[in-house]
């Protein structure tokens, strides 16, 4: 059987997409993945999704999307899609346990950010480690933290974080910033802003659970310093999980999935979403938003091009 809708990733963009093709009726077949739900199952709480005026963790947000995608029929495989052929209709895709068809597909794999690649960051992921400063920032006011890079993102997070933070520290591995000039300005402009170079976070440290201090190494001498903090912003980057795609769809030099007209991919008929294709926003709101534009244009292009 060739099915309407595959949806090819979970997260706020897959499940609404999901909710989308559902209540319209195409039967969605969605690929969660193994690792379903995307990166907000690694986030504690969630204060800025609307409709949630205490705030709801991230993990319970997602299994509430997953479940109203299930209500409205979407039949959903936790199982990693591991080749996909969009040479022609219908398009074919293959996971860890089946091969299926479909008519149109909509991609929502999302990006994943990169990491220091410590145990401790990643057991303290949602507290006090953090890759978002909107949507965590909130949480450290009047605290001191840091932030780790040197890019434009970097920047970014450390000028916004001054609101909340009493003092935001910059670690960053080289003597001189790869941010844009007036991102740098900005940055040294700011007094809550201090900076640590040719430096390196080799152990984050926690108290009761939570972050308490960084172990930080001097890369130029090798001295080693212990920083009190209570929260750790990793901004080096995030790598989209498009590489089974490359070759199939255009991709721009970053990596992400070119898009026009919100959704559209350069194949006819398949569709992409979310993080895989916003290095913009990179907010839950916006991937639920763009998730929802995808199923109607996937239940748009189904109609025009009846098979």
């Amino acid at each position: 059987m060739v099915r309407d809708v595959v949806i090819i990733g979970s997260g706020p963009a897959g499940y609404t997409a999901a909710v989308y093709t559902g209540r319209a009726q195409l039967n969605p077949m969605v690929f969660a993945g193994a690792n379903s739900g995307g990166q907000l199952m690694l986030t504690t709480d969630v204060e800025n999704y609307p409709g949630f005026p205490e705030g709801i963790m991230g993990p319970e947000l997602m299994e509430s999307f997953r479940k109203q995608a299930e209500r409205f029929g979407a039949e959903i495989h936790y199982e990693d899609v591991i080749e996909v052929d969009f040479s022609s209709r219908p398009y074919k895709i293959k996971s860890t346990a089946q091969e299926v068809e479909a008519n149109t597909v909509i991609i929502s794999t999302g990006a994943s950010a990169k990491m220091l690649g410590l145990e401790s960051e990643s057991r303290l992921m949602g507290h006090g480690v953090s890759t978002c400063a909107t949507c965590d920032g909130f949480f450290f006011r009047g605290q001191e933290i840091a932030v780790v890079g040197g890019g434009d993102s970097a920047m970014e997070e450390a000028v916004f974080l001054t609101k909340f933070a009493d003092k935001v520290t910059v670690i960053h591995r080289r003597g001189e910033l790869r941010a844009s000039k007036i991102m740098q300005q900005k940055a040294f402009d700011n007094p809550k802003v201090e900076f640590m170079w040719h430096s390196a976070i080799t152990e984050v440290l926690e108290e009761d659970g939570k972050v308490s201090r960084v172990e930080v190494e001097n890369l130029e001498s090798g001295d080693r310093s212990t920083l009190p903090l209570t929260g750790v912003f990793v901004a080096i980057g995030h790598t989209p999980n498009t590489s089974l795609f490359e070759g199939q769809l255009d991709l721009h030099d970053n990596g992400y999935i070119k898009t026009h007209e919100v959704t559209r991919t350069s194949v006819e008929g398949v569709f992409a979403c979310g993080d895989v294709q916003d290095f913009t926003y990179r907010q839950a709101i916006t991937a639920a938003g763009s998730g929802c534009a995808a199923a109607i244009d996937a239940e748009r292009w189904l109609e025009h091009h009846e098979s």
